[in-house]
């Protein structure tokens, strides 16, 4: 929990604070049998109402200092808990943030998401803990032993025997709850990936007709979070009537020797008030160290998941030589012997990969699934970094440029287009913030979409559901496609982003996109798209197979000839 804790260090005046108000209500507690005491012996039994007026007013008076100061530490217990959880998720999504895709895989989104939320929530509930009753419960039954000690070191023998002994019983017990916790959680991951998986392809489930599949599956996974939740929670109860019998017991023979004590006259009533007194505060206490050791464990579990994340560095960054005033202009690109592998994965998904797109271009990549068109596009961006060779924009090694401006200069648009919720003005401007209404429009015209958004209930301030649900496959490709236009970029990148579009939209698309200043690469498996562009990328198992026009390439290779072929034969099919 080292990395999680120095979370806390903005925190250390106001715990100080929260940590000497409680230490106010502690002596009021321990003090308060004392004055009972006294009341008892000095005032009751001796007839003296001065006395017990006197001393009532005292007990009365250090029981509003005890509130006044249990209300000040609760307030900054609050405090320091909810800032230091805020703090510790911005810091979990910056990280995750900042991770290449290589490191982002090594966790699911799933647990992420329990991570950012269920743990943290876990550690912010220890810390709070941790300011209002954590040190108190001890030091209660530490002050309690000692206190009833100096009353009567007969009477407290009891209590001395006893209560370390459930201690011991306490922190076994809960040696086991931390391995339980831990798989708690992991069970907690398996749920909500489920569920996250049943939300997002709520019309995919229905279509198949999988629902009963899906909660047979949901019900298996949430019991065994509940089995799981159990087995851990019962271990920690099922302690807590075991030591209350012990303290119970344990008062009822301080009750039993004190009358002996007191009819023999070798101790004061009130002296023996005092000791029962302190005997239930301690048993209160070990209810308390119960739950608090719940807590613990449970955050014990969670603190090192989020240290995982913490701890994650990211492996993509600007290189010691990146020059911050260097800007893609042109759009050339050149790769130069390129080869990459996935990480955790022997076959190279490119290998030695060589070619020149010259600036102002559109190349036009083909190739069968698994050939190697999209990693070609990760490594554009530095979304991967290669493992040989060298990538190129206008005679530059990539490493040359931050990554801030190397990606600022490229428009990319994913083979799945992803829209966010919020309104159709808000996803374009993720392309450029300070958009105006103006560029907005002239994107959305490019991008063969306006007239669908002027249609829309709110037009350009329409909402859009998660994951642009509210709109057609080729509407999220067109309007994903106007997001990359507006930051005008100069190198464009379109991974099968038409795919969804007939071929007359698909034809004024790439009339528009010929009026922008930039190299345009565009992955596509259509060979009337292909046709136009002014040279062709040909991959085969991540190698370079040809690269020319599509004349020149009907010449000189027989697998672009057979693609031909085979979609003309589809077309005529059809």
């Amino acid at each position: 929990m080292r990395r999680s804790a120095t979370f806390l260090k903005p925190y250390t005046w106001a715990m100080v604070l929260a940590l000497l108000l409680m230490l106010v209500e502690l002596v009021v507690e321990l003090w308060h049998p004392l004055l009972l005491a006294q009341v008892i012996d000095d005032g009751i039994l001796a007839d003296d109402a001065a006395a017990v007026l006197r001393l009532g007013g005292w007990m009365v008076g250090i029981a509003l200092a005890g509130f006044v100061a249990g209300i000040l530490n609760s307030y900054l217990a609050a405090h320091v808990s909810q800032g230091y959880g805020y703090d510790i998720r911005k810091r979990m999504f910056a990280t995750i943030q900042q991770l290449s895709f290589a490191g982002f895989s090594r966790f699911s989104t799933a647990t992420l998401i329990t991570r950012l939320t269920s743990d943290v929530t876990q550690l912010q509930n220890l810390v709070f803990m941790g300011l209002r009753i954590l040190p108190r419960a001890p030091l209660i039954m530490l002050g309690g032993l000692i206190l009833s000690l100096l009353v009567n070191a007969r009477l407290a023998l009891i209590l001395l025997v006893v209560t370390p002994l459930l201690l011991g019983l306490l922190v076994w017990i809960m040696n086991r709850a931390f391995r339980l916790f831990e798989s708690v959680q992991e069970r907690l991951d398996r749920t909500n990936g489920i569920l996250r998986d049943n939300l997002g392809g709520m019309r995919l489930i229905r279509a198949f007709v999988r629902r009963v599949h899906e909660i047979a599956r949901f019900a298996r996974a949430n019991t065994e979070l509940r089995d799981r939740t159990a087995s851990a929670l019962r271990t920690i109860e099922l302690t807590l009537p075991l030591m209350l019998l012990v303290m119970n017991l344990s008062i009822l023979v301080v009750l039993w020797l004190g009358q002996e004590a007191v009819r023999s006259s070798d101790i004061a009533v009130g002296d023996v008030v005092a000791i029962v007194n302190y005997a239930t505060r301690i048993t209160g206490a070990f209810h308390v160290v119960s739950f608090i050791m719940t807590g613990i464990s449970r955050a014990y579990a969670s603190s090192g998941r989020i240290e995982e994340v913490l701890a994650a560095e990211p492996d993509i960054v600007d290189h010691p030589q990146a020059d911050p005033s260097l800007r893609i202009a042109g759009g050339e690109l050149s790769f130069s012997g390129v080869s990459f592998r996935y990480p955790g994965t022997d076959r190279p998904a490119l290998e030695a990969l060589t070619f020149t797109v010259k600036a102002g271009q559109t190349a036009a990549i083909l190739g069968a699934t698994g050939s190697g068109k999209s990693s070609l596009f990760q490594l554009i961006p530095r979304l991967y970094d290669v493992d040989e060779g060298t990538i190129r924009i206008d005679g530059h090694d990539i490493r040359n440029y931050t990554l801030a401006q190397l990606r600022r200069g490229i428009g990319y648009v994913p083979q799945e287009a992803l829209l966010f919720t919020g309104t159709v003005a808000h996803n374009l401007r993720w392309g450029k913030e300070d958009a105006t209404e103006e560029e907005l429009r002239q994107a959305a015209v490019d991008a063969q979409i306006h007239e669908t958004i002027a249609d829309l209930s709110a037009g350009y301030e329409t909402m859009l559901g998660q994951k642009g649900v509210n709109l057609s496959g080729g509407q999220k490709q067109r309007l994903s496609i106007a997001r990359s236009l507006i930051r005008r970029p100069r190198l464009l990148m379109l991974d099968d982003s038409t795919s969804a579009l007939d071929a007359r939209t698909e034809a004024q698309l790439m009339a528009a996109l010929g009026r922008y200043p930039c190299t345009t690469l565009l992955i596509t498996q259509k060979i009337s798209t292909a046709m136009e562009a002014d040279t062709i990328l040909l991959l085969e198992d991540g190698r370079l197979l040809a690269q020319g026009t599509h004349e020149e390439l009907l010449r000189t290779t027989p697998l672009y000839r057979q693609i031909v072929r085979s979609q003309s034969e589809q077309e005529v099919a059809t």
